[in-house]
């Protein structure tokens, strides 16, 4: 069986430490604990691991956000891999920060990243992880919260949450969406 894992994100240096590039950061993750590396390829950055005996493909889109669903589509159809074993891992303003959310199916909730999977994919049937980034900003300033870094508590926090997500990927590679989901929301 294969899977492909997708942390969104936005390429660049400038982007590498934001809250809206939390999936690349659960992704680099989920490769060190894979014990595989990243590649340059088609649309972004691919590592190509084993989870259990089941093959595990994390991809980290070069697309930036707002196309990450043509990334999305490319690796599903190389790959023969069917939209069950796809796991989209995104922030999530409307979360408390670190909360973890993972879900079968639903609407982008005004996130970018998904609704350009949902146009691209013709479908909102996919399994999504949000990571929580909470709202904490004025109004109009949202963009310049979700590309801002971390605060100095969530620094301290986000290693623990980062590996917690992880887990949840792999749990969801060998558990399955449902077990994974009640072992791990809100968690």
């Amino acid at each position: 069986m294969k899977y492909l894992i997708v942390g969104l994100g936005n390429k660049g240096a400038e982007y590498e430490n934001t809250r809206h590039n939390i999936g690349f950061k659960v992704a680099d993750k989920l490769a060190e604990t894979m014990e595989v590396s990243f590649n340059t390829t088609n649309f972004g950055w691919m590592a190509d691991g084993k989870y259990k005996g089941r093959r595990v493909l994390v991809l980290k889109p070069d697309t930036y956000m707002n196309l990450s669903g043509n990334a999305v589509r490319y690796w599903m159809q190389k790959e023969n891999i069917p939209l069950e074993n796809v796991l989209i891992v995104t922030d999530d303003l409307a979360l408390p920060f670190g909360t973890l959310r993972l879900k079968g199916k639903g609407s982008d909730a005004g996130h970018n990243g998904l609704k350009n999977i949902n146009e691209v994919l013709q479908t909102q049937n996919y399994a999504r992880l949000r990571f929580g980034i909470s709202a904490d900003f004025s109004e109009g300033r949202q963009v310049d919260y979700v590309l801002g870094t971390w605060n100095e508590e969530e620094n301290e926090k986000l290693p623990e949450r980062i590996e917690k997500f992880s887990k949840a990927c792999l749990s969801f590679v060998f558990a399955g969406i449902n077990n994974t989901m009640s072992a791990f929301n809100g968690k």
